[in-house]
């Protein structure tokens, strides 16, 4: 056998990283682009600028007039500084001043429909789309969804104007480069270059979080403006960015196209958004929950925390407690990926729903109601009032009976039976009709740290109901009998609001 040396080693070596790193896919591309200019150049006729003024009340002018003597010679002073002394009764003026604001936007039909934020343009009195060859047209609002923070435009041209195409952001990977041109600072028609830094973003900005991260540069000013793909299409909007100094630090965020179409087809149109509601309110499922709910495999799905009486869930058999796994073919990876699919689809539309119920599965039909009416009709439904248990108790000198109490152990709770004596003492409405009343919480304990208080009412354990402190102790007895290391716990508040905790059976 041949023996080589140390400098034919260390030549074989560099030989095989040489041909390693020449072998890469794309190698030169990995440095970026050497040009986008072929690619900006015909991108920035549909690009605006998005001028906007409001009329709003001055600090300054809701300052009360100051009471001065007749004839004071500092009468003319104030008057020169607030006002020539006319307000209301107290004194306050009420001159408005003029407030203008400059954004992006981008034109999606050479007739004139231009897309930007609806932050750009909220509470506008006055709208104009300002373009790179110097025209500047009023624009009128079609329509605006506050829930992704899109509005759409028209503006009224003389000849057809440029448009850009949406693309498809799902198709968008992670390292993808892209390009946003907006009007960062005023200045139009800038062109800043970056990449994809991830996808499915949620920001905490509304119920439909899915933003795309990018490092391309994107400051104020850039808002409502367009993020391209390298073939010229959108494949988002800028809306966001993470900064402390208000400058961009490389961590912008788009809303995606997938979203954006949807929505931008609605208020084209309807001038407003029609979508599909479920009628539920859904809650994370998280390892802990999973191992409660005895779920195989990792935790995914959205937990049905409670179901709206009067919506289309309950209609079709949907209850509290089932974990919705698929909705209208598709996976639900995670709680905040329903919301989206319900929204997404037509009103009316009946659509499959998979669910995990007491560990098996099964597949339900629901009919989507709209979202909106739903909305409209919780505002017009009164709240109920928190029951004050028998309006005579206690009067007269009666003593109110003892609560009784026992503590369940290592859940860390103290326990009362639901009554009128317990619904008076810890304020419990009349919305919860059964269950056990959490009368104390050990400091410490898990139960503590999910924050349950004196004055939740245990409502199930385990997916089942419960209505006396034995319930309960048996339910986690025959949890412990068959293994099972957390025990699941609907809990409603004493408002009648549910939620779903996982807490350890043992300590």
């Amino acid at each position: 056998m041949a023996c080589l040396s140390v400098g034919s080693l260390r030549a074989a070596a560099v030989a095989a990283v040489g041909l390693a790193v020449l072998s890469l896919p794309h190698a030169a591309l990995a440095r970026g682009p050497e040009s986008v200019a072929d690619v900006a150049q015909p991108l920035l006729g549909a690009v605006v600028n998005i001028a906007t003024s409001q009329n709003v009340a001055s600090v300054r002018d809701s300052m009360p007039a100051p009471k001065l003597p007749e004839g004071s010679p500092f009468q003319r002073f104030f008057d020169e500084f607030l006002g020539d002394g006319n307000g209301d009764e107290n004194g306050n003026r009420s001159r408005p001043r003029r407030v203008q604001s400059l954004g992006s936007g981008f034109v999606i039909d050479p007739s004139g429909l231009i897309v930007t934020n609806n932050h750009v343009i909220e509470g506008a009195d006055e709208i104009t789309a300002n373009f790179a060859d110097g025209r500047k047209l009023t624009a009128t609002l079609i329509g605006h969804d506050e829930k992704t923070d899109l509005a759409l435009l028209k503006v009224e041209p003389d000849q057809p104007l440029v448009a850009v195409n949406f693309g498809d952001s799902g198709q968008i990977r992670v390292g993808d480069w892209v390009m946003a041109i907006g009007n960062p600072f005023g200045l139009g028609g800038t062109v800043t270059l970056g990449i994809v830094s991830a996808r499915n973003r949620d920001i905490n900005s509304g119920p439909y979080d899915n933003f795309i991260q990018t490092d391309a540069s994107i400051n104020r000013g850039n808002s409502g403006g367009p993020l391209f793909n390298m073939e010229g299409e959108v494949i988002g909007i800028n809306t966001a960015i993470i900064s402390p100094t208000g400058g961009s630090i490389g961590i912008g965020f788009a809303v995606p196209s997938e979203i954006a179409i949807g929505v931008i087809d609605q208020l084209r149109e309807f001038g407003e958004t029609r979508r599909g509601w479920l009628g539920v309110r859904i809650q994370q499922v998280t390892d802990d929950v999973a191992a409660g709910l005895a779920m195989d495999g990792p935790a995914r799905g959205a937990l049905v925390a409670s179901v709206d009486s009067a919506g289309p869930a309950a209609s079709a058999g949907i209850v509290a407690g089932d974990v919705i796994l698929e909705f209208d073919g598709q996976a639900v990876d995670a709680m905040h990926d329903l919301p989206r699919l319900v929204a997404g689809r037509a009103v009316g539309k009946e659509v499959k729903v998979r669910v995990l119920r007491k560990g098996k599965e099964e597949e339900l039909n629901v009919v989507l109601g709209r979202l909106e009416e739903a909305e409209a009709t919780a505002k017009m439904t009164p709240v109920p009032e928190v029951g004050d248990g028998d309006a005579d108790a206690g009067k007269d000198g009666d003593a109110a009976a003892p609560t009784p109490m026992i503590s369940s152990g290592p859940l860390g709770l103290s326990l009362a039976d639901l009554s009128d004596e317990t619904r008076k003492e810890y304020s419990i409405g009349d919305r919860v009709t059964g269950g056990v009343v959490v009368a104390g919480v050990a400091n410490g304990s898990p139960a503590f740290d999910k924050r349950l208080q004196p004055g939740d009412v245990i409502v199930e354990v385990a997916q089942e109901p419960v209505e006396t402190i034995e319930d309960v102790n048996r339910l986690i007895d025959k949890m412990k009998s068959d293994g099972r290391k957390n025990v699941l716990l609907a809990i409603q508040n004493k408002d009648g609001d549910r939620r779903w905790v996982a807490l350890p059976i043992e300590p």
